[in-house]
C-alpha cells in the first residue's frame, strides 16, 4: 500500500470467491535485503526460507528418498512435485486424488475407510512424526516470515516488521501505539481525518482500546479506527491459514482446562483437527432466529389522503403502544384490480417486515426516489409536493412522520414558510386582556409572545400608543404578563403597513407567476417556474435538466 499504512503481512492468504486461497507476497522484501548490504545468495536464502522451495527436493525428513523408500515412483513423485507448486501445505497434496486410489490401496496399504476420511493424515500414517512434517513444509511452503531466516541479522528484523505476526511461527507485529505514532506525525499535513485501519491482536483487550484512544486524543488525531484482528468470522485478509489446530495431547487439555464444562467435554471427544474445528465454530457462531411482535388488537395511527400524479393515495398506519410504526395500509382510487392488489400485498409484505423487526430506516433508503408512473406534483399532504413514484411519496411520508427525516420533506413541517401567520389557536386568550387588546389588523397567530396591540382610543391623525405583551411562568408555575408601551404616528404605522401590503402584493404577484423561489443558475434571477420534473427560467431560458 501507499502512504502510513504498513503492511498487513508479508505472505497474505485471500480467500477467492469461487473456493480457494490466493497467496499475496511483498515484493520489496528482497529490494530492502539488499539497501542493508546483504549478498545476493544470502538474500535469496531468506526468500527461500519466506516463501518457499516449492519442492520436495533436498527438503529435510520428507523428500525424494525417504519417499521412494516407503514404495513412491517417479510417476508418483512427478505428481507431487507438480501440485506441490500452489499448495500451502504439503499434506493437502498427499491424497487419493493427486496419487490415485490403487497406488495407496496396492502399494500403500491404505484402507477405503482411511482414503475416505477427510481429516485422514497419509503423512502421518506413513510414519512421519509432526516435527518433520513442519521441518519439510517450511521448506517447501515457506516460513511466510523472515523470523528465524538464515543471514538475517536481529537488528534489522524491525525492518521487516508488519501490522500482524506473520505465519505459523512469526511473533513480531507493530503495535497499535506505533500506528497512533505515525498517524500522528502525518496528521498536521493533512486537512481530514487519516483513513487507515489502527490493527491490534486477537488478544487485544478493551482496556488495550481504550489505552489506544487515549493516545489518539492526546496526539490530536481526528480519528482512530481499530480492528481486533479475528473479531469477524469472515475478514478479507489472513495472515496465516487455520488449519493447524493443537494435536498434542498438552495443547488439547489447556483448552480444555480454559473452557466451560459441557464445551470442554465436546472439544477433549473431538480427536482430530476437523472435529475440533467444528466444535469451535458452535461456540463461536450464534444463531438468530427473529420473533414476530403481534399488532395489539386495537390501535392508534393516521389515515392521510394525498394526490400523486392525479391518483389518489390512501395511506393508513398503525401503530404499538409505544408509538412505532408496525403496519400499514395503501389504498388506491379507481385503479385497476391488480395494481391496487399489487400495492395491498406490497403493504402486507413491509407491514409483516416491520412487526418481525426490520427497521423502518432500511425501508425509507430502499424505496425513496423510485421512479415510475403515477409520479409527479402531490396534493394533499403538507410537507410533500412532488414525488417519483406512489412508493417514494408513501416512504417519504412515513420517514417524515416516524423518523423525523424533514429532508425528504419539500416544506419543513416546523417551518412552513417565512410569511406564515399561523392558524390563530389562542384566539380565546385576547379576551382576558381587557380594554388592550383591540387589534387592528394585527394576527394573532404571529409572533405570539411578542404580539403588538394598538390602543383603541387612537383615532386617525394622532399618535397612538403601541402596547408589547409577552406572557410566561415563573419557577412557582404562577402565569407572568409583561408590557412596554410606546407612541408612535399614525403616518408611521401607514407607512409601515403600506410597505408591508406592497411587499406582500409582490410576494403573491410572483407565486401567481408560479417561481418557486430558487435562483437561476445561469443568471441568477429568482425567475424559475416548474417545467415537469425540473425548473425553467424566464428570464434566459435556461433548465435545471430538461431538454
Amino acid at each position: 500500500t501507499t502512504g502510513i499504512e504498513p503492511d498487513f503481512a508479508l505472505v497474505k492468504f485471500k480467500k477467492l470467491a469461487g473456493g480457494g486461497y490466493f497467496k499475496i507476497i511483498n515484493r520489496l522484501v528482497p529490494t530492502a535485503l539488499r539497501t542493508l548490504g546483504y549478498e545476493e545468495s544470502q538474500v535469496q536464502a531468506v526468500i527461500d526460507y519466506a516463501v518457499g522451495h516449492g519442492t520436495l527436493a533436498g527438503a529435510p525428513h520428507v523428500n525424494h528418498e525417504t519417499l521412494r523408500a516407503k514404495g513412491f515412483g517417479a510417476e508418483q513423485i512427478g505428481k507431487l512435485e507438480q501440485n506441490l507448486k500452489s499448495a500451502f501445505d504439503i499434506k493437502f497434496v498427499f491424497n487419493k486424488w493427486t496419487l490415485g486410489e490403487d497406488f495407496c490401496r496396492k502399494t500403500l496399504g491404505l484402507t477405503d475407510a482411511q482414503l475416505d476420511d477427510f481429516s485422514f493424515d497419509m503423512l502421518k500414517a506413513l510414519g512421519f512424526t509432526r516435527e518433520q512434517v513442519e521441518a519439510a513444509n517450511t521448506y517447501v511452503c515457506g516460513a511466510m516470515t523472515v523470523e528465524g531466516a538464515p543471514f538475517l541479522k536481529a537488528e534489522h528484523l524491525p525492518v521487516f516488521d508488519c501490522a500482524n505476526p506473520c505465519g505459523r511461527i512469526g511473533k513480531r507485529y507493530l503495535s497499535a501505539e506505533s500506528h497512533i505514532r505515525m498517524m500522528a506525525a502525518a496528521q498536521p499535513f493533512i486537512t481530514g481525518a487519516i483513513s487507515k485501519t489502527i490493527n491490534m491482536p486477537n488478544s487485544a483487550t478493551v482496556e488495550d482500546c481504550k489505552a489506544a484512544y487515549q493516545l489518539s486524543w492526546q496526539l490530536g488525531l481526528k480519528a482512530n479506527a481499530l480492528y481486533r484482528d479475528g473479531s469477524k468470522l469472515s475478514q478479507p485478509l489472513s495472515a496465516a491459514l487455520l488449519d493447524d489446530l493443537p494435536e498434542d495431547d498438552e495443547e488439547d487439555d489447556a483448552v480444555v482446562d480454559a473452557a466451560p464444562t459441557a464445551f470442554a467435554e465436546k472439544l477433549a471427544a473431538a480427536r482430530n483437527p476437523v472435529q475440533r474445528a467444528e466444535v469451535v465454530a458452535e461456540k463461536i457462531v450464534e444463531r438468530f432466529t427473529a420473533q414476530r411482535r403481534r399488532m395489539p388488537d386495537r390501535r392508534k395511527g393516521y389515515t392521510q389522503k394525498a394526490v400523486v400524479g392525479g391518483h389518489k393515495v390512501y395511506l393508513r398506519t398503525g401503530e404499538y403502544e409505544d408509538g412505532k410504526l408496525g403496519e400499514i395500509f395503501i389504498d388506491m382510487h379507481k385503479e385497476g384490480a391488480a395494481f391496487r392488489s399489487l400495492m395491498n400485498n406490497f403493504a402486507i409484505a413491509v407491514s409483516i417486515g416491520l412487526q418481525y423487526g426490520v427497521p423502518l430506516e432500511e425501508y425509507v433508503e430502499a424505496f425513496t426516489f423510485t421512479r415510475f408512473e403515477p409520479s409527479g406534483m402531490v396534493e394533499g399532504n403538507a410537507a410533500i409536493k412532488m414525488a417519483t413514484s406512489i412508493i417514494d411519496y408513501l416512504f417519504r411520508e412515513l420517514a417524515i412522520s416516524y423518523l423525523g427525516r424533514n429532508e425528504l420533506a419539500h416544506v419543513d413541517p416546523a417551518n412552513i414558510g417565512h410569511d406564515v401567520m399561523g392558524g390563530g389557536h389562542d384566539e380565546g386568550d385576547i379576551d382576558e386582556w381587557g380594554d388592550v387588546a383591540y387589534q387592528r389588523g394585527i394576527s394573532k397567530g404571529y409572533v405570539r409572545s411578542n404580539l403588538y396591540v394598538l390602543n383603541k382610543t387612537a383615532e386617525r391623525g394622532e399618535a397612538m400608543e403601541v402596547t408589547a405583551r409577552a406572557t410566561g411562568t415563573d419557577g412557582h408555575g404562577h402565569t407572568i404578563t409583561a408590557g412596554a408601551t410606546a407612541s408612535i404616528s399614525a403616518a408611521g404605522v401607514s407607512a409601515a403597513s403600506a410597505a408591508a401590503s406592497g411587499r406582500s402584493q409582490q410576494i403573491a404577484q410572483a407565486r401567481m407567476k408560479g417561481y418557486e423561489g430558487d435562483s437561476c443558475p445561469e443568471c441568477g434571477n429568482f425567475t424559475l417556474v416548474r417545467n415537469g420534473t425540473c425548473l425553467k427560467c424566464d428570464s434566459c431560458g435556461a433548465t435545471t435538466g430538461c431538454s
